[in-house]
């Protein structure tokens, strides 16, 4: 397996613990504890200390624990502070995408984290990327920190991104065609008659802001005129969603479709509409986002569009490991619409 943490043999320098401990300003010993990530080295003393070994390509990481099965690699899950997605790991989609890359880690003989860190601004990148003992990291989500990744890409390329792809994007995104995904939905309701198309999201986050811009295209090819009260926000998970809605119709709202930005939220849509006396799909069609397992056992069964979560697992493990010294090539997954009871057609 490629060593992805490290430059070629041939660029490498030599460095000793002497070297690294003359700059660091501390004893040998103590160089010696850090690299080995003991818990009696300050934490920003071992930041320190790991930044100078990587810098003369210290190959230090041999010699930590490299966990309970001597792994190749060690590959650390990356959550992002919430603004897309709620970064709860009970999150459904999460869990699904999870196995995918533990799975797929598991075959390349690697070990996996979930790190509970949330980075909120390009400094919390760098630090998550100098003090992980990890050979490589996967970034679930980029939340608003997009300018961030494409900073620290020139810095330190050994991670990988969850997420929407932007066409100025200096690292690796894999993700799914969430515009195509947002006019696939909303041309099918469109299809059925429906004019009063409701889109249920938070259009601040990268990939529902593209299912939003995917809603619009649908709209206008249909010619049906974008009405902005119809824009209704709620985060990504049911309760927000069930209040968002129940608020809209208590409001006088009227519409006759909802395109959720995921499966959560649609179900949430759902539970309100019943709560309201609005039957789906005979008044209000749905179409949700994920194809979470509970979207085949909701009532009704939620149609939906589905990506694949466990190949985009494997992707993001593949695109990390495979990718040797220079920048991994971004992939975008197609989605596809899985028709079911929810939208009456």
């Amino acid at each position: 397996m490629a060593d992805i943490a490290s430059p070629s043999a041939a660029n490498r320098r030599s460095a000793t613990l002497e070297d690294i401990a003359r700059e660091a300003g501390v004893s040998i010993s103590t160089v010696s504890r850090a690299l080995n990530d003991s818990p009696s080295v300050k934490r920003r003393t071992k930041q320190q200390i790991w930044q100078i070994a990587r810098a003369h390509d210290y190959e230090f990481r041999a010699s930590m624990p490299s966990g309970p099965i001597g792994a190749d690699a060690t590959l650390a899950v990356v959550v992002p502070a919430p603004q897309a997605r709620d970064s709860r790991v009970s999150d459904p989609f999460f869990l699904e995408l999870l196995a995918g890359i533990a799975e797929a880690a598991r075959e390349r003989n690697a070990d996996l984290i979930i790190s509970h860190l949330s980075p909120r601004a390009g400094g919390d990148l760098d630090y998550a990327m100098s003090t992980s003992r990890a050979t490589g990291a996967i970034f679930i989500g980029q939340s608003s920190l997009h300018h961030e990744f494409n900073a620290l890409a020139a810095r330190d390329n050994r991670f990988v991104v969850w997420g929407a792809e932007f066409p100025d994007a200096q690292y690796c995104v894999v993700g799914s065609d969430n515009l195509a995904g947002g006019r696939r939905a909303t041309a099918h309701l469109a299809r059925l008659g429906r004019e009063r198309i409701l889109f249920l999201g938070d259009i601040e986050a990268p990939e529902a802001e593209q299912r939003f811009r995917g809603y619009r295209q649908a709209l206008d090819h249909a010619g049906i005129a974008l009405d902005e009260s119809l824009v209704v926000p709620a985060h990504f998970e049911v309760h927000s969603a069930e209040i968002a809605v129940r608020s809209a119709v208590a409001k006088g709202l009227k519409f006759d479709a909802v395109f959720a930005a995921s499966d959560l939220i649609a179900i949430g849509a759902i539970r309100a509409l019943r709560l309201s006396g609005l039957r789906v799909p005979e008044d209000v069609s749905v179409v949700g986002y994920d194809n979470i397992p509970a979207a085949r056992l909701v009532t009704p069964q939620l149609t939906t569009i589905d990506q694949d979560a466990n190949l985009a697992g494997r992707m993001l493990v593949a695109k990390l490991i495979d990718k040797g010294d220079g920048p991994a090539i971004s992939q975008r997954l197609e989605t596809s619409l899985l028709i079911r009871e929810s939208c009456g057609g």
